[in-house]
C-alpha cells in the first residue's frame, strides 16, 4: 500500500513559448478528508470540475480563489506540497531543429518526479502516482524516463511493473507503487495541479499584461466595468485577479514565492512547500530531445492538453 500520493497535470506542453508541469503531493492518510473539503468548495461554487482553461468566468474566479486559499493554508501547515516546472523554449536546450515536445514533457516529468519523490519527503515513502489520464503521454515511457533520471539504462517493458529488472529498479530507486492515470473530473487533485501549472505559465507568459493591469488599476480594479481593462480578454483579466491573489496569500503565509522578482511565479528554495521551478540547462550537452524519422511516437496520443 501507498503511504504517499502524487498527482500531476501538464499545460501548453506543444504551444507557446512557456510550458509547464505540476505535481501535487501529499500523505495518502490526509488525501481523503481533504479531498472531501475539495468537493465541498467545488459543489458549493457550483462546479463539476475545475478546469484552468475554462477560467474565464466569475465563477471560476471565485473557486480558484477558494481552492488556492485551502491549497496553501495546507501546504504552509506542512500537509501538502505543489511543486511546478516551467520551462522555455527558447531557451538554449529547447531551441533546436525538430524538437520533440512529447518526449520532452516525458523529461520534463521525470525530472519532476525525481525532485520532489526523492527528495522532499521522508525516507522510506511509498507512492502511487496518478497523472491527468488526458495527457500526450504513454506512462510507460514516462517510467522509463524515470529510470534515466536516475542514471540507470532500463529496458521498456509492455507492463509498467511487468517481471524482471525495470520493475525492481522502479520500486527500489523510487518507491513506487503504481502509476494510475486519473480523469481530472473524478480528481480534486488532479484539477489543483490543473490550476497551479496553469498559473505558472500565465504568470510568465502573460507577466507584462499583468505588470500593466496592476500600475492601472492596482486593489481598486473590481470596481472598474470590464471595459476599463482596456484590451485584456476576459479570460486574462480573471486570470490577474487569481495570480495576484495567490501572490497576496503566497506572502502572507510567508512562503517564499516570488512575482515580481522574475517577472513571473518562482521559488527561491525548492524546499519551500509551494515551489515554483523554472528549469535550466543542467549541463553543455543537456539538449532537449528531437523528433526520430518515424513520423509519430507510440506514446502520441492527440487531446488537446496544449491549449491555454
Amino acid at each position: 500500500m501507498p503511504s504517499h500520493l502524487a498527482f500531476a497535470d501538464e499545460t501548453r506542453y506543444n504551444i507557446g513559448r512557456f510550458r509547464g508541469v505540476a505535481l501535487v503531493t501529499l500523505a495518502a492518510a490526509k488525501a481523503p478528508a481533504l479531498e472531501a473539503e475539495l468537493q465541498v468548495l467545488l459543489a458549493s461554487a457550483g462546479l463539476a470540475e475545475f478546469k484552468w482553461e475554462r477560467l474565464r468566468t466569475a465563477r471560476y474566479r471565485f473557486a480558484a480563489l477558494a481552492l488556492i486559499d485551502l491549497v496553501l493554508a495546507r501546504a504552509a501547515a506542512g500537509s501538502l506540497r505543489v511543486d511546478v516546472v516551467v520551462w522555455d523554449i527558447a531557451d538554449r536546450r529547447h531551441a533546436v531543429q525538430a524538437r520533440d515536445d512529447v518526449a520532452n514533457l516525458q523529461r520534463m516529468y521525470g525530472f519532476l518526479f525525481s525532485s520532489v519523490l526523492r527528495l522532499r519527503w521522508p525516507a522510506g515513502s511509498r507512492w502511487r502516482l496518478h497523472p491527468d489520464e488526458q495527457t500526450a503521454l504513454d506512462w510507460h515511457q514516462v517510467a522509463d524516463c524515470l529510470d534515466a533520471a536516475a542514471g540507470m539504462a532500463a529496458p521498456a517493458a509492455p507492463d509498467l511493473f511487468a517481471a524482471g529488472g525495470f520493475r525492481q529498479r522502479l520500486r527500489r530507486e523510487f518507491a513506487i507503487v503504481q502509476i494510475a492515470p486519473l480523469a481530472s473530473q473524478a480528481s480534486p487533485f488532479v484539477q489543483l495541479a490543473d490550476l497551479f501549472a496553469g498559473l505558472a505559465v500565465f504568470s510568465r507568459a502573460a507577466y507584462a499584461d499583468y505588470d500593466r493591469w496592476q500600475a492601472a488599476f492596482g486593489a481598486q480594479q473590481h470596481l472598474w466595468p470590464p471595459e476599463a481593462s482596456g484590451s485584456l480578454s476576459n479570460s486574462a483579466r480573471e486570470r490577474c485577479l487569481v495570480l495576484r491573489h495567490l501572490d497576496e496569500r503566497c506572502k502572507a503565509h510567508k512562503l517564499g514565492v516570488s512575482l515580481k522578482t522574475r517577472k513571473g511565479l518562482w521559488t527561491r528554495q525548492p524546499r519551500n512547500p509551494v515551489n515554483f521551478w523554472w528549469y535550466v540547462p543542467q549541463h553543455p550537452n543537456d539538449i532537449a530531445p528531437r523528433k526520430r524519422r518515424r513520423t509519430m511516437s507510440p506514446g502520441l496520443r492527440l487531446t488537446g492538453k496544449g491549449r491555454a
